[in-house]
């Protein structure tokens, strides 16, 4: 099966796909910090922070339906943790409803908190789809691994992304022999089935990654990630990081309340 995740795009040739992977994954680091920092309410920061990511995102030439898409998936984990901030912080009450024994009361404040929570959320995982999507994964590891990240680390991450398709083509074929050999049955029987699948799942990948394990040991492998892309940072690179370096460096200012 062909499948297409977070790099789908990380071959065009744009100026921030040309820029060196460690250059975008610090202004990454920066931007999310920056978004996390904002105090609440700061709705004039929150627009100055969409309005950086979203040029970076119209200068890579990246499809916006692509970067929304991408970057909704998040909302509803998000929601999943935040969705009981507006029943239990103070504030004056917009809504109180009785629910069996349970008086609810819905306030300001944590309507108020629960947007902030969700605005933030969304403007991260935005700026990691826009990483992610303008830089190919084997040089944001081999990055990362120049940037004295923990070897095994980058290599978890490394087999994690590169096999994970293997797993689900495993789970897909399975679940069409399961499909073409069950006809009826009760719920207890197709949940006694899903049970019996994701066990010999995990067992054929433990003994896929013991075969892919002694593969790469008799081929030399030492833990370290090659690749045959070179980085290299160049002037574009230094450009880029200072302008908005600059830029998140005083919006972080701001937030704190220096000036």
């Amino acid at each position: 099966m062909k499948h297409s995740f977070l790099d789908r795009y990380s071959d065009r040739n744009s100026p921030v796909h040309r820029l060196d992977a460690r250059t975008k994954f610090v202004f990454s680091l920066l931007f999310i910090l920056s978004v996390v920092l904002t105090p609440p309410g700061n709705w004039w920061v929150y627009g100055l922070f969409l309005t950086i990511i979203a040029g970076l995102i119209f200068i890579s030439c990246l499809p916006i339906v692509h970067v929304l898409k991408q970057s909704c998936t998040i909302i509803p984990f998000v929601l999943i943790i935040a969705i009981f901030a507006p029943f239990y912080r103070e504030g004056t009450t917009i809504a109180s409803f009785n629910v069996g024994a349970w008086h609810i009361t819905m306030t300001d404040t944590g309507i108020h908190v629960l947007v902030n929570i969700l605005i933030r959320a969304w403007l991260s995982i935005i700026c990691l789809v826009w990483l992610a999507s303008t830089t190919r994964l084997t040089n944001l590891l081999h990055g990362l691994e120049r940037m004295r990240f923990p070897r095994v680390m980058v290599m978890i991450m490394s087999f994690m992304y590169r096999y994970i398709f293997v797993i689900f083509d495993e789970t897909m074929r399975m679940k069409q022999a399961r499909d073409s050999r069950n006809v009826g049955g009760s719920s207890f029987h197709h949940g006694r089935t899903m049970g019996r699948m994701i066990g010999t799942l995990f067992i054929r990948s433990y003994e896929r990654g013991e075969r892919v394990y002694t593969a790469m040991c008799a081929r030399g492998y030492d833990g370290q990630n090659r690749t045959l892309n070179a980085l290299n940072f160049k002037r574009s690179d230094a450009v880029f990081a200072v302008c908005l370096g600059l830029f998140l460096f005083t919006a972080l200012i701001i937030n704190l309340g220096v000036f």
